[in-house]
């Protein structure tokens, strides 16, 4: 698929890896409509050259409505999601139930929603590609919730990729490794430092124009699908 015939909707598009992914399809000539519920997604939307609609990724009424707006599409690129941190036992007892049932909700049940409701408006086929985590593979303390999401994210592509092969529409994944996003930022250099001593080449945290760049590759390499691409340079965390 040619990036000039790429009509995508990018969910979590208003920052971090899903705002450099919607930034490299404007670029590359795609027409892109952001969904976030952030309230800067409108201003960065109209910043790059690409529509906005206020989404909840776990509302099916608010995708539906969002869907409305960005047309006759054949890309989604789901980066929505949050992050988790809770011991299953913890000093104050045992994990919280609805936090976890809300990070499941937000990052896995999000990602079906709008895939299986894109999906059905897909009627030349197209692809979606999924944002796993190598939290799925080798999670870590205090990432049962998280871990568990993206683990879920992982498991669907080839059952999804099966499901759609008769729509002419494939599904693939990314597992990123730790990448430089505002988030990690905010916590500081000497923490980004340590984060970084794990990965074995090239020792740094990832870009998100790589994460935006394999997404791309993605939409364009026709004979990708099924599968759970883990970008991390080697990282393999203890």
């Amino acid at each position: 698929m040619k990036m000039q015939d790429v009509v995508a909707v990018v969910t979590g598009g208003a920052s971090g890896l899903g705002a450099a992914t919607a930034q490299a399809f404007v670029d590359a000539g795609a027409r892109v409509t952001i969904f976030d519920r952030a309230a800067q997604g409108a201003d960065f939307a109209a910043q790059i050259g690409a529509g906005f609609a206020e989404v909840d990724v776990t509302d099916e009424a608010s995708v539906i409505a969002g869907l409305d707006t960005a047309g006759a599409l054949n890309v989604v690129m789901n980066c929505a999601g949050i992050a988790t941190t809770e011991k299953t036992v913890g000093r104050d007892g045992p994990h919280d139930l609805d936090s976890f049932a809300r990070t499941v909700a937000i990052n896995l049940n999000g990602t079906f929603n709008v895939a299986r409701l894109a999906a059905a408006r897909m009627a030349q086929g197209g692809v979606i590609i999924n944002t796993a985590s190598v939290a799925a593979f080798e999670g870590q303390k205090g990432q049962t919730a998280y871990a568990a999401s993206k683990a879920g994210i992982a498991g669907l592509s080839l059952p999804m990729a099966r499901d759609l092969a008769r729509n002419g529409i494939r599904v693939m994944a990314i597992a990123p490794g730790i990448f430089r996003t505002p988030m990690l930022e905010s916590l500081g250099q000497e923490v980004m430092r340590g984060l970084a001593q794990d990965v074995v080449y090239p020792a740094r945290l990832g870009d998100p124009a790589e994460f935006a760049a394999l997404a791309r590759f993605i939409v364009e390499c026709e004979y990708l699908n099924g599968t759970t691409i883990r970008l991390d340079g080697a990282l393999r965390m203890p």
